[in-house]
């Protein structure tokens, strides 16, 4: 498995919804790619310029909604990943 470093998540990216509320099937091109995801992994947090740690707010398993461009695209074992900043990640699902 992938391990983000400092601030950093591994999040899984949610699947891109196939068809419209209407039933119409949209093109690949036509899909607009999906902003919310599973957090599967995080980094061990930032550190300040004088040394100290500041703690990760997001955890292992949380549902997150993230900035339209935020992150790295990977793909890892057949499955679609982003790595980004904690600080691009806008709200965690309850």
């Amino acid at each position: 498995m992938l391990k983000p470093l400092g601030d950093r998540i591994l999040v899984k990216v949610d699947e891109e919804k196939e068809q419209t509320v209407g039933g119409i099937v949209l093109a690949n091109n036509a899909k607009e790619k999906p902003q919310t995801g599973e957090v599967v992994a995080i980094g061990t947090g930032e550190r300040t310029p004088d040394g100290k740690d500041i703690p990760m707010t997001i955890k292992k398993g949380d549902k997150v909604i993230y900035d339209k461009y935020a992150g790295s695209e990977v793909k890892y074992d057949g499955q679609d990943y982003l790595v980004m900043h904690e600080k691009d990640v806008m709200a965690i699902v309850e």
